[in-house]
C-alpha cells in the first residue's frame, strides 16, 4: 500500500497496489482539483489477491473513522470487479469504475450527488479505447509515468485483473510522444512507461505496432529525455524492435519480467505462454545485448498442485536467470478464476514456501548489490537522502552537502546492508 504523504489538498486520495493505479490516482486528483471537489476521500482499490481486497475495505473503514464528515469514494480494480460489495459498505458514499474514474466528468461534485444510486460501474470489457492523460510526475522531478496502455488480453488461470481492467487498448503513438516531450520540458530526467500488460501495446492501433517501435520512435523523437524505463513486461511477447532499443544507453538497464513460476507444469496450469526453458534464455540474451541490465520478476509461491519440486524449480529459477529484484506473491484464490476451483494447498505451506521464496530473493538481491560496492555510479536523487542507480538499485546517499532531487549525483558505493547500497561523494 501506498499513500501519499504530501500536504494534502481536497480530496484526499488513498492509492492500494500497483504503479498503474498510483499514475491513475495523480489524474483523479487533478479532476478533483479542477472540479473544486471538497471534503472527499477517494480510495483506489486493488483487486490483485484476495488479502489486496480485505485491505482495501479496511483502509475504507479507517478513511471514515479519520473523516467522519467526509464522502468516500470507492474505486479501483475491487470496486470494478465487486461494485455491490463495496456499495454495501456503511462507509462507502460512491462507487465509482476503473473507467469512470478517468473521466473529468466524474469529479464533479454534481455527478458524485446525483441522484440515490451508489454505484457507477459500467462493463469494463465493453471500452475500446485508452485516452493518455498528462499528469506533473509523481516523485518530484525524478521520474515521471506515462500511461501507454491497459487492459489484458490473456487469462492466466490465477489472475482477476483482467475483469477489473477489461481487454487490451492503447494510447497512439503520437499521444505517448507529446506526453513525454512536456514532462521533459518541465525538468523530468525519467520517464517510465506503465500499464497493465506493456508488450501488448499497439495490438488495436493501425498497422499494429509493437512495443519496441514506440520505444525507439520516443527516443528519436525526444533526444532530450535522459532516461526511459520500461515497468513490468510479459516474458514471451518482447519483440525485436524492442531488444535492438535495449542498445541505446538511454533506455535503463533493468527489466522486470512477468515470469510467474520456475516449474513448467506449473506454468501450463497457470496458463502462461513460456516455459521456464524461455525465461532462462531470455534472461541470457538481454545480458548478451546489454551486459549492466538488471532483471526483476514476479513469482507465486504455492500455487494450486504444486509440488515441492515444483516449488524448487522457482526457487532454482531465480539463480539460473540472474534475477536481481524479486516480487513473491504467496498464492491467494480469487473467486472468479479456473486456479480457484483446483486442489489448493495448505495456507501454512504457501506461508511457508513464500518466506523461503523471500530468503531467495534477499540473498540474490545481495549478490546483486554487492557487484556496485566500490564503484562510481550515477545516482538519480528521488528524496533528500536517497536515489536510484540507473538499474533501479536503491541508494542511501551520505556526506553530500547539497542534493538536488530529480538530479543525477555522481558517488561511490561504499557499502550495502541487504536492501540498499550506501553512497559517499565521489
Amino acid at each position: 500500500m501506498t499513500t501519499d504523504t504530501r500536504p494534502q489538498v481536497s480530496p484526499k486520495v488513498i492509492t492500494l497496489g500497483c504503479r498503474l493505479n498510483s499514475y491513475e490516482s495523480e489524474v483523479m486528483r487533478g479532476h478533483a482539483d479542477k472540479a473544486g471537489l471538497d471534503n472527499t476521500v477517494i480510495v483506489n482499490t486493488c483487486a490483485v489477491t484476495t488479502e489486496a481486497v480485505r485491505s482495501a475495505r479496511q483502509t475504507i473503514r479507517r478513511a471514515r473513522k479519520d473523516n467522519p464528515d467526509a464522502q468516500i469514494v470507492v474505486t479501483g480494480c475491487a470496486a470494478q470487479i465487486d461494485p455491490q460489495a463495496f456499495a454495501a459498505m456503511p462507509e462507502v458514499s460512491r462507487v465509482v469504475g476503473n473507467h469512470e474514474k478517468m473521466q473529468a466528468e466524474t469529479w464533479s461534485a454534481d455527478m458524485l450527488s446525483r441522484g440515490p444510486e451508489k454505484v457507477l460501474v459500467n462493463d469494463i470489457m465493453s471500452v475500446t479505447e485508452t485516452a493518455g492523460h498528462l499528469i506533473d510526475g509523481m516523485e518530484g522531478r525524478a521520474r515521471a509515468y506515462v500511461q501507454i496502455q491497459n487492459g489484458c488480453d490473456h487469462r492466466c488461470t490465477f489472475c482477476i485483473i483482467p475483469y477489473g481492467r477489461g481487454n487490451s487498448r492503447s494510447v497512439p503513438a503520437g499521444e505517448v510522444v507529446q506526453m513525454i516531450r512536456r514532462l521533459v520540458e518541465t525538468g523530468h530526467h525519467e520517464i517510465v512507461l506503465t500499464g497493465v500488460d506493456l508488450t501488448s501495446w499497439g495490438a488495436d492501433l493501425p498497422n499494429q505496432p509493437q512495443l519496441g517501435n514506440l520505444v525507439q520512435r520516443i527516443l528519436k523523437l525526444v533526444p532530450e529525455l535522459k532516461q526511459l524505463r520500461i515497468s513490468s513486461i510479459d516474458a514471451i511477447e518482447i519483440d525485436d524492435a524492442l531488444f535492438e532499443a535495449l542498445g541505446d544507453p538511454r533506455l535503463a538497464p533493468f527489466m522486470h519480467l512477468s515470469l510467474q513460476h520456475g516449474d513448467n507444469l506449473m506454468l501450463k496450469r497457470m496458463k502462461r505462454r513460456h516455459s521456464r526453458e524461455d525465461a532462462i534464455a531470455l534472461a541470457d540474451k538481454l545480458r548478451t545485448i546489454r551486459p549492466d541490465i538488471a532483471l526483476g520478476a514476479d513469482i507465486i509461491a504455492g500455487f494450486p498442485t504444486e509440488t515441492e519440486e515444483a516449488f524448487a524449480n522457482s526457487q532454482r529459477l531465480v539463480e539460473e536467470c540472474g534475477l536481481a529484484f524479486l516480487h513473491v506473491f504467496p498464492y491467494s484464490p480469487r473467486p472468479g478464476t479456473p486456479a480457484a476451483r483446483m486442489p489448493q494447498l495448505d495456507k501454512s505451506v504457501i506461508k511457508d514456501r513464500a518466506a523461503r521464496l523471500r530468503e531467495t530473493g534477499a540473498a540474490a538481491l545481495q549478490h546483486h548489490l554487492d557487484s556496485h560496492v566500490g564503484r562510481l555510479r550515477d545516482v538519480l536523487v528521488e528524496q533528500d537522502t536517497s536515489g536510484r542507480l540507473a538499474d533501479f538499485s536503491q541508494v542511501a546517499l551520505r556526506g553530500f552537502e547539497t542534493l538536488e532531487t530529480g538530479r543525477p549525483v555522481p558517488a561511490r558505493i561504499v557499502a550495502q546492508d541487504g536492501r540498499k547500497l550506501i553512497g559517499e561523494p565521489a
